[in-house]
């Protein structure tokens, strides 16, 4: 007991790290946000944020994105996931598990440039489209909210596939093989078996994924533009370009806020999915 006890000493470095780094900042950040020298307690930034139309449609946006994202995520990522568990072959699945982590291998700068060659006017998917005469003139792909979504899924799919794959490796078999003794279909066998058990690793997938699409940066300022704002983009917009350093700062609270509050309310899903 005293030596267990005694391992609690090695946390210090780690906790006096994000003290200085993280948590003060973050207060400082806050504080900053509510009080002005030679005004007092003030919060109107908070108010101005959600009365602007334009601050309003980008926190709007970046829910939704998050949350579709997060959504369409699980949904691949659950087949993929029970599929490379069930590969028998080691140098195969490690292969695939490889290929699954390349796309966090790469810069996010050239992974997102990536996509104008593809979803560009004279992209590749343009081109098919033209060539087998499915449309008359190229679509708009680039700068709409599509484009958004499909750079923040390949971006952060692979998280979720990798916490479902770990989750469904500390899986026995002998659990869905006892099921399907008993007269359990495939999909049952996965249903009360194999996903209240990965649940854990569904909530960390759900958490990385949708804390990352609300936050990214690169994606939505390359794929969306300069008309289609996300909270991140917004920011630096507020913080580079007008020097408005108040509301940027109070965008980065009501970020990392509205990021704290949904991973909280992912866990609380998960707690009553794992309590049935």
């Amino acid at each position: 007991m005293v030596q267990d006890k005694r391992l609690y000493w090695l946390l210090i470095p780690c906790m006096f790290f994000l003290l200085v780094f993280f948590v003060i900042p973050l207060l400082i950040s806050a504080f900053g946000t509510i009080y002005q020298p030679g005004h007092g307690f003030i919060g109107t930034s908070y108010i101005d944020f959600f009365r602007q139309k334009i601050s309003l449609d980008a926190y709007l946006r970046s829910i939704c994105m998050g949350v579709l994202v997060t959504l369409l995520s699980a949904i691949i990522s659950y087949p993929v996931a029970i599929a490379i568990v069930g590969i028998g072959n080691e140098a195969l699945k490690t292969t695939i598990m490889l290929l699954v982590m390349l796309p966090l291998m790469t810069n996010p700068v050239a992974r997102t440039f990536a996509w104008l060659v593809v979803l560009g006017r004279n992209g590749i998917l343009n081109q098919i489209f033209l060539n087998f005469g499915f449309v008359d003139k190229p679509i708009k792909f680039l700068y709409t909210n599509g484009a958004i979504f499909i750079g923040l899924l390949q971006l952060f799919m692979p998280f979720m596939i990798l916490s479902l794959t770990s989750a469904l490796e500390n899986i026995s078999e002998d659990y869905t093989m006892a099921a399907r003794s008993l007269g359990a279909s495939g999909f049952q066998a996965f249903t009360r078996i194999k996903f209240p058990l990965t649940i854990e690793g569904l909530i960390t997938g759900g958490i990385l994924v949708f804390t990352g699409s609300i936050t990214a940066y690169v994606t939505p300022a390359i794929l969306g533009g300069s008309k289609i704002f996300m909270l991140s983009t917004l920011l630096y917009q507020k913080a580079s370009v007008t020097h408005d350093w108040h509301m940027a700062t109070s965008i980065a609270m009501i970020m990392f806020l509205t990021t704290l509050g949904v991973n909280r309310f992912i866990r609380f899903v998960g707690m009553i999915g794992r309590s049935k």
